[in-house]
């Protein structure tokens, strides 16, 4: 048997990646993250079923988010790491800078380890 559990639909083989659980007495699907372990009464679905599902006329559909999951780096979050990336290729720069001045180069910098720096407070 297969350590991945696998969508619940028929004739598909993709991974499961969410489960479906129906509350009748609300008429009511609930579809949120794949449960720790196979529920007989519920229904493990893979990305593009669990995106697709619809529910019967009259009955509500509730998407649980998964807060656990890690969530997508954003465009600021790219853009601090290409700016850290631009700053570690100018080590040659920064080496010329501090052996000709020590901290006068920047007068914001207290102390230095390795790729980290100790900035001084701005109201100080």
């Amino acid at each position: 048997m297969s350590p991945v559990r696998r969508c619940s639909r028929t004739a598909c083989g993709r991974p499961a990646v969410a489960t479906l659980t129906y509350v009748y007495a609300d008429s009511t699907a609930v579809l949120g993250p794949l449960a720790t372990y196979a529920e007989p009464h519920c229904y493990d679905l893979c990305a593009q079923h669990s995106e697709r599902l619809t529910a019967p006329r009259g009955w509500e559909v509730v998407r649980l988010v998964d807060g656990s999951a890690p969530a997508r780096p954003s465009g600021d979050d790219l853009e601090a790491l290409a700016n850290a990336v631009r700053e570690a290729a100018r080590p040659q720069e920064r080496a010329a800078g501090a052996g000709g001045g020590g901290r006068g180069a920047d007068p914001m910098e207290v102390a230095r380890r390795g790729h980290l720096r100790v900035l001084r407070s701005p109201d100080n």
